[in-house]
């Protein structure tokens, strides 16, 4: 009888012209894997450690079995996040060649989002449900089933299908769309003093832009770097290979940089010289009217001048861009980002985005994409990073944890080592660490913004040292009545802005300097009205790629709920407005939502609230850019500044949703069709 050894090597000669996955499933030397034959026998059986923000929040265990001709995958995945359980359950069956027969998926895919969706493959025709609505459709020569990026363990099983079919380009998926797999390299990981070969690959078309994943010599899955259905960074590695997990998500975020590396040179070549945009009007954002027929020159990256046409002289030989009649002003920011994927960074600069501050991130994932972009190896805004800490709490997020004083200043000087210029306050951590927490920051030079955390008020936060707060809904307990006591199914009263309370509050802000983000654009997106589609409020949402629509667009509150959460949403907006008024600083935020579009609702929102548009437009270009203290440099259309300006289509003074009609985005220089760099990215344009 032959060895095992033996046995693999003579199963790789006969197999190797017909595809890794027929190999594959025909026996594995891979631990845990059983090699028996027998009718219902399990062939392969694996468990993926499970993280959020490189932190480990569940499992997934899988096993194939034979059941007569068919090979039947049965996956269970279940994390926690935040203290609430994502259960899901999968069962893929198969041919021997891997050609889907059926696949059923029921459970949740995150805290907010359920799945329920089933495939059942006879002949050509495929029975498909999704929810309670069934459709039959033609079935393609070559196809799979899956449905989002979980379970881990189906992403496994399209890749060897693909593999094992020599699938070339687009590959048609049900329920819907077509994914597209290609190899990107082979990195070398290091486990304890193992080194281990592994080929990395993307897959694109299964989440909004990109996954990576690895596989090793027999072609299992080692890991996948991806999204959840939350946007939220997430990982999945098999046991074994936590060690490498911060390389894995080191080299996914260089290489999807990189692909859009290449992206930006075909869409802005390198030019030389001087430009000069022509047939404009400018709004220079310092608050200073219009000027009409201006010119701005730009060398070098730089503005060196900007103004009238009568008073700017054009080098000799610039190259001219015509703005068609169009308006000129500073590029914007979001002050509240969190960039989980590079295709945020196109995303970005098509909405006219050219600074943002992430106030949250892995920390080598952010960086990676930071450097990246900071020498032209990349495609997106620049970036200035908040690094996140948390406390030990259930629901705490991430893996940089502060508990003690100790621990806290650590955490401050590795971000700030790290070229981080804040630190994010997250909603467990200790008054006392919030307070070593600043101290520390501080000392370095750094600011502190973020959460309000659980059993603490604002006042308490910005009293012990907190420069800035992330969203508004921590203002408004600082501003009930002093009389107000908070009983079980009782909801709180509604704040009036002209109280003594909230005043004082107001003052108190006002006084501290305290900085306020208030994310108005993603309070609205979950407190409007269910049964009214989205697109109808944010615009933008008639603009997804198919793979963000669901997401997007199947949220809201049900009819019971309408009445509180727009009261909650004018109480919002009111605080907003009151806050502006007495002096105090406002920064324009998303918290994501619409990738790009979500900062013009942000903008929108300000002018509902009371600002006039050009106070609008400055919260998302001077303003921050004074907050984090490169206005020598930022936020205006001035001699000396670098060159981040966009180009409208028509004057947001007359009317602020002018501002969502960026033609134009010039990044340090850089030359962008915004319609490109929508379509690069699945959107419309």
């Amino acid at each position: 009888m032959l060895d095992q050894q033996t046995m693999m090597r003579s199963l790789r000669r006969v197999a190797a012209p017909l595809g890794l996955s027929l190999l594959f499933l025909l026996s594995l030397a891979a631990p845990r894997v059983r090699t028996q034959t027998t009718s219902n026998a399990v062939i392969e059986s694996g468990k993926f450690r499970l993280h959020k923000f490189e932190q480990p929040i569940g499992e997934e265990s899988y096993e194939i079995r034979r059941e007569g001709d068919s090979l039947v995958v049965a996956s269970n995945f279940l994390f926690t996040d935040r203290t609430r359980k994502v259960p899901l359950a999968a069962t893929l069956r198969t041919r021997q060649d891997l050609t889907p027969e059926s696949y059923e998926i029921k459970g949740s895919v995150s805290r907010f989002s359920t799945i329920d969706t089933a495939v059942e493959v006879k002949g050509t025709q495929a029975s498909v449900r999704v929810d309670k609505d069934t459709r039959t459709m033609n079935v393609p020569a070559r196809f799979f089933t899956i449905s989002g990026y979980a379970p881990v363990a189906t992403q496994m099983m399209l890749v060897r299908y693909m593999a094992g079919h020599n699938v070339k380009g687009a590959l048609p998926v049900l329920p819907e769309g077509e994914l597209t797999l290609e190899k990107r390299g082979r990195d070398v990981i290091k486990i304890g003093d193992k080194e281990i070969a592994l080929d990395r690959y993307s897959l694109s078309g299964l989440i909004w832009g990109r996954e990576s994943l690895w596989f090793d010599s027999s072609n299992q899955l080692i890991a996948l770097v991806s999204v959840d259905a939350e946007f939220d960074h997430f990982e999945a590695v098999r046991e074994g290979y936590e060690p490498a997990l911060a390389t894995f998500v080191t080299k996914a975020a260089a290489d999807g940089m990189a692909a859009l590396a290449s992206l930006a040179s075909r869409m802005s070549p390198a030019t030389k010289g001087a430009m000069a945009i022509t047939n404009a009007t400018l709004i220079d954002g310092t608050g200073r009217s219009p000027v009409s027929d201006a010119v701005v020159v730009i060398e070098q990256g730089r503005i060196t001048g900007a103004g009238a046409r009568s008073q700017i002289k054009v080098p000799k030989g610039a190259k001219v861009l015509d703005a068609r009649g169009g308006y000129v002003l500073p590029g914007l920011w979001d002050m509240h980002a969190h960039f989980e994927q590079v295709e945020w960074g196109p995303v970005y600069l098509a909405a006219g985005v050219t600074t943002v501050r992430d106030v949250g991130n892995e920390f080598e994932f952010i960086t990676a994409v930071r450097d990246a972009i900071k020498s032209g190896q990349g495609l997106g805004p620049r970036m200035l990073l908040a690094g996140l800490v948390d406390g030990d709490a259930p629901g705490a997020l991430g893996v940089n944890r502060a508990s003690t004083a100790e621990e806290a200043r650590a955490v401050v000087r590795r971000y700030h080592d790290a070229g981080f210029q804040q630190m994010k306050i997250y909603s467990s951590v200790k008054l006392d660490v919030v307070k070593a927490i600043c101290e520390e920051a501080h000392s370095l030079g750094m600011t502190v913004t973020g959460h309000i955390p659980n059993g603490m008020n604002a006042f308490q936060g910005v009293e012990v040292g907190m420069d800035q707060i992330n969203h508004v809904q921590y203002m408004s307990p600082v501003m009930r009545p002093k009389s107000y006591k908070p009983q079980a199914n009782v909801p709180p009263p509604v704040v009036d802005v002209n109280s003594e309370e909230a005043q004082a509050a107001i003052r108190f802000f006002k006084e501290h300097g305290t900085v306020i983000d208030p994310t108005l654009s993603i309070f609205e997106w979950q407190f409007h009205p269910a049964d009214v589609p989205f697109s109808q409020i944010e615009p933008g949402a008639a603009k997804l790629p198919r793979e963000l629509v669901g997401a997007i667009n199947n949220t809201g509150v049900p009819p019971a709920a309408v009445p509180r959460a727009t009261e909650i949403m004018n109480q919002y907006t009111a605080i907003v407005g009151a806050l502006h008024r007495a002096g105090v600083t406002i920064v324009a935020g998303t918290d994501q939502v619409v990738p790009g579009h979500s900062l013009h609702r942000e903008i929108e929102l300000y002018v509902k609230a009371g600002f006039t548009p050009m106070e609008a437009i400055q919260a998302a270009t001077i303003v921050p850019a004074r907050v984090m203290k490169v206005d020598k440099d930022l936020g205006t259309v001035e001699p000396g500044k670098i060159a981040d300006l966009i180009i409208l289509e028509a004057n947001p003074l007359e009317s602020i949703s002018n501002i969502r009609r960026v033609r134009t985005v010039i990044s340090g220089g850089h030359v962008y069709d915004c319609a490109q760099l929508w379509q690069s990215v699945g959107f419309k344009p």
